[in-house]
C-alpha cells in the first residue's frame, strides 16, 4: 500500500478537525435543550422560567448549526437531488461531485466573508443581548471557526472529487 499523499494527510486532518468540532456543537445543542427544559419545568413548577432563556436557545442553536456544516460537508451529507442523479453514469455522478464542491467552496467562501464583515460591525457597534447583556459578537468567533472548517471541508470534497473519490461516507 503507497503512503498517503499530502492532500490524503490533509484531508485525513480536515475529517477529524471536523468530526470533534461537530461533536463541540452537539454537547452545546445538548446544553441547550438541559437550558430550555430545566426553563419549562421552572415555569411549569414553580412559575420561574429562566429569565432570557430564548436568548441562550437563539446563540447556541445558531452556533451549534454552523459547526455541522463542515462535518455535512466532509462526509456527503448535505442536501442532495439524488433522485436526479440516481440514474447518472459514473461519470456523470463525478461531473456532478465537481459542481457541488465547486459551489460548497464558493458559497462557504461567500458566507465567511459577509459573517467576518458581520462580526466587525457587530464588534464596532457594541450590541448585546436584551435581558443578558452577552455581547453579540461572541457567538460570531465559533461561527467563523465554523466557516473556515466549512471552506476547508469544501476544498477537500473539491479535490477528491476531481480525483474522481467520492464522499467519505459513501466510501
Amino acid at each position: 500500500m503507497p503512503s498517503p499523499s499530502l492532500l490524503d494527510k490533509l484531508a485525513g486532518a480536515v475529517r477529524r478537525v471536523t468530526e470533534l468540532w461537530a461533536l463541540a456543537g452537539g454537547l452545546l445543542l445538548l446544553a441547550v435543550v438541559a437550558v430550555n427544559a430545566a426553563s419549562l419545568a421552572g415555569n411549569i413548577l414553580f412559575a420561574q422560567p429562566i429569565a432570557g432563556d430564548f436568548e441562550i436557545v437563539e446563540v447556541g442553536v445558531a452556533v451549534a448549526v454552523f459547526a455541522f456544516l463542515p462535518y455535512c460537508q466532509v462526509t456527503g451529507a448535505n442536501v442532495t437531488a439524488d433522485i436526479f442523479t440516481a440514474g447518472a453514469s459514473r461519470a456523470w455522478q463525478s461531473v456532478f461531485a465537481v459542481i457541488a464542491g465547486t459551489i460548497a467552496l464558493g458559497f462557504g467562501c461567500l458566507l465567511l466573508w459577509r459573517m467576518s464583515l458581520g462580526l466587525v460591525d457587530y464588534v464596532r457597534y457594541e450590541e448585546v443581548t436584551t435581558i443578558y447583556q452577552f455581547p453579540i459578537w461572541v457567538a460570531f468567533v465559533p461561527i467563523l471557526v465554523s466557516l473556515v472548517l466549512l471552506v476547508l471541508a469544501a476544498a477537500v470534497t473539491l479535490a477528491e472529487a476531481l480525483r474522481g473519490r467520492p464522499p467519505l461516507e459513501q466510501r
